[in-house]
C-alpha cells in the first residue's frame, strides 16, 4: 500500500512533465514558425510595389517581347505592378524614365544602350532614392550610374564567341550588321566578333526600324560584293531577312546571329541559319523584378554589385532541339 501511495507522485509529475514538453513543442511549431515566417518574407508578402521596365527597344521586337514575359513572370509572384515603355531614342527613353519617377515607383528596370543620355535622370532617381537595376546593355556603365545591379551578357565576350563561330562555319569574309547607330552593346559585339574572326569582317549600318530597308542594304551589299560567304545579324529578325537577302541574290553567304525566338529554332533546325548567341532574356527581366523586390524586403543585391551573367550561350543544330518546346512557349 505504501508502495503504491509512493508511485503516485511520481506517475503525476511524469505526466505533467510530458505535458510540459507537448506544450513547448506546440509553441516551436506554431509560433516559432510564424516568427520565421514573418522574419522571411515569402514572394508575395508584404506592401503592392510598383515596378518600371524603360528600355531601347523598338516596336515590334520579339527579344523584347520574352524580356517582358520573364519581367511579368516574376512580378506575378512578387505581387508586383509591373510597368513598361520603350522608346530606341536616347533622350525620348530618359523622359520615360523620368515619367516613372514622377509616379513615384518602387524601382526602375533600364536599358543602357546609350548612357550616355541616362546619366542625368538615373541621377535624378537616386536623389528621389528610387533604385535602379540595368539589363542587357551598358554593364560597363550601370554601377558609375547608380545601377545597384546589372543582367545581361558581357557584350565584347559575346562578340568574340560570334566570331569564333563564324570561323567554324568556313566564312573568310563576312558582314556584321547593326541595326541601331549609336548603340554601345551592338557596337561591342561586332568588335568582339571582328577580334576572333580571323578574316575579314565588315561593319554594315542598316535602318532598323524598317525591316524591307534593311533586306534593301544587305541585299546590295551582297550584290556589290561576291566575295561575302557569312552574316552576322544582332537580333532574330534581322537573321531571317539576311537569309531571304541571300537567297534573292543567290549568295551562298551563311548566316549566323545574336538572340533567339520561335522562328530562329527552326530555321537553324533547317539549316538556314547556322547559329545564334543567346543571352537568356526571359532570365534577364525576371531576375531584374526579382532583385528589386529582394531589396526591398530583405536588402539582397543579386551578384554582389557586379554583372550577372545570362550569356552567351550558342546555340547550333545541334542543340536546337533541347530549347524547342521553350521557344514555342515564347520564353527563350
Amino acid at each position: 500500500m505504501r508502495g503504491a501511495v509512493l508511485r503516485r507522485p511520481s506517475t503525476s509529475l511524469a505526466v505533467l512533465a510530458a505535458a510540459g514538453v507537448l506544450a513547448l513543442g506546440a509553441c516551436s511549431s506554431s509560433g516559432g514558425k510564424k516568427a520565421e515566417e514573418s522574419a522571411n518574407p515569402a514572394p508575395g508578402a508584404g506592401p503592392r510595389l510598383k515596378i518600371a521596365m524603360v528600355t531601347h527597344s523598338g516596336p515590334g521586337d520579339t527579344f523584347w517581347d520574352i524580356v517582358q514575359k520573364g519581367a511579368k513572370a516574376a512580378a506575378a509572384k512578387d505581387n508586383v505592378q509591373f510597368l513598361y515603355s520603350a522608346d530606341p531614342d536616347g533622350g525620348k527613353q530618359a523622359q520615360l524614365v523620368q515619367a516613372a519617377i514622377d509616379q513615384k515607383v518602387d524601382g526602375i528596370i533600364v536599358t543602357l544602350a546609350k548612357p550616355d543620355a541616362m546619366k542625368d535622370v538615373l541621377a535624378r532617381a537616386t536623389a528621389a532614392k528610387i533604385p535602379v537595376v540595368s539589363i542587357n546593355s551598358g554593364a560597363n556603365d550601370s554601377a558609375k550610374l547608380g545601377a545597384v545591379a546589372h543582367f545581361g551578357q558581357d557584350e565584347s565576350i559575346a562578340g568574340e564567341a560570334a566570331g569564333t563561330e563564324l570561323a567554324k562555319i568556313g566564312a573568310k569574309k563576312a558582314l556584321c550588321v547593326i541595326h541601331e547607330q549609336g548603340n554601345v552593346g551592338l557596337e561591342d559585339r561586332c568588335a568582339g566578333a571582328k577580334k576572333t574572326f580571323g578574316g575579314d569582317l565588315q561593319n554594315l549600318f542598316v535602318q532598323g526600324t524598317n525591316m524591307p530597308q534593311v533586306k534593301s542594304s544587305i541585299t546590295a551589299k551582297l550584290q556589290a560584293d561576291k566575295g561575302i560567304d557569312g552574316i552576322l545579324t544582332l537580333g532574330a529578325p534581322f537573321a531571317a531577312t539576311a537569309v531571304d537577302s541571300a537567297k534573292e541574290v543567290g549568295s551562298k553567304a551563311k548566316v549566323g546571329t545574336f538572340d533567339m525566338n520561335k522562328d530562329l529554332i527552326a530555321s537553324i533546325k533547317a539549316g538556314d541559319i547556322w547559329f545564334a548567341v543567346d543571352q537568356q532574356p526571359y532570365l534577364q527581366g525576371y531576375g531584374a523584378v526579382d532583385e528589386l523586390w529582394l531589396l526591398k524586403n530583405n536588402g539582397n543585391v543579386i551578384g554582389g554589385g557586379r554583372p550577372v551573367l545570362t550569356g552567351p550561350a550558342i546555340v547550333t543544330k545541334d542543340n536546337a532541339g533541347a530549347l524547342e518546346a521553350f521557344a514555342n512557349r515564347g520564353t527563350r
